[in-house]
């Protein structure tokens, strides 16, 4: 899976509207996932050992599925 991020709306305010009432992790993972570096980082991560790595570089904690 490729992220990439729209880059063609970054002026637009309508946008972006939603931060206003964004809760402090969605706001870090909007930062975050625009990052190339995490980009490339999260496609390499293939396998159960690189995902822990992925974990571990970015301060990422997931959340148990039900």
């Amino acid at each position: 899976m490729r992220m990439k991020p729209d880059s063609s709306r970054w002026r637009d305010p309508h946008a972006y509207a939603f931060v206003k009432d964004a809760a402090a992790d969605v706001i870090a993972w909007e930062f975050l996932r625009r990052n190339p570096d995490y980009q490339r980082d999260f496609t390499a991560s293939r396998t159960t050992k690189a995902m822990r790595e992925l974990r571990k570089r970015w301060g990422l904690q997931f959340r148990r599925q039900a």
